[in-house]
């Protein structure tokens, strides 16, 4: 549970943007075609569930007095990993597989020899204790704790994209798991950034 100057404008947004390229052409038939394995599946549930925890971290300090560099970076976390939750959401209902949080997470990518682990052990995910920390935080430390905790957040789901990138069988999901481990690979460089300088 703990393996946990503005935004350079989010100069990001070039990556995101050339991402978002990659990982758009839902329409095209032969990758809709395509049948899914349970890599696919696996990581289409286990990235929504992922995903869906950094909406909340996201959630719990927009709007608040952390500084306009985490303003910026949550709002961008928020709006990009909410679209990809909708994305996956309706691959997986396409693929006639359920949408519900996992209880094992992880064993489509070799975990623990296969085995996987409880959804409550995945890598990256704050405790419900660091989650309580963040919200009655206020100004600089909130801003603080949200980089730190997304920073470990974003560890854990860009390796595990980097290997939906090579175990999926459909060519679109391992177009978007290559675009988000790029893009937040790109953003824990920005968030090391932050963290070494205004929210030191």
């Amino acid at each position: 549970m703990n393996a946990r100057r503005q935004f350079l404008q989010f100069s990001g947004a070039a990556v995101i943007g050339a991402a978002a390229g990659i990982a758009s052409p839902i329409g095209d038939p032969a990758a809709a075609a395509a049948v899914p394995n349970s890599a696919d599946i696996g990581f289409c549930t286990d990235m929504t569930t992922h995903h869906l925890q950094a909406l909340v971290m996201c959630q719990r300090v927009l709007g608040r007095d952390t500084g306009d560099p985490v303003q910026a970076a949550a709002t961008e976390v928020l709006t990009n990993q909410a679209m990809e939750v909708g994305q996956m959401r309706a691959w997986l209902a396409d693929w006639g597989e359920s949408t519900a949080e996992p209880e094992i997470v992880m064993a489509w990518m070799g975990m623990n020899d296969g085995a996987g682990m409880p959804q409550a052990l995945m890598p990256g995910l704050a405790s419900d204790e660091e989650l309580q920390k963040l919200s009655l935080a206020t100004g600089l430390d909130q801003g603080r704790m949200w980089l730190e905790l997304m920073r470990a957040h974003h560890l854990s789901g860009a390796a595990m994209a980097e290997a939906a990138a090579g175990l999926a069988g459909s060519d679109k999901v391992r177009r978007l798991a290559a675009a988000q481990a790029a893009v937040q690979t790109y953003e824990i460089s920005q968030y090391d950034l932050l963290l070494a300088t205004t929210y030191r």
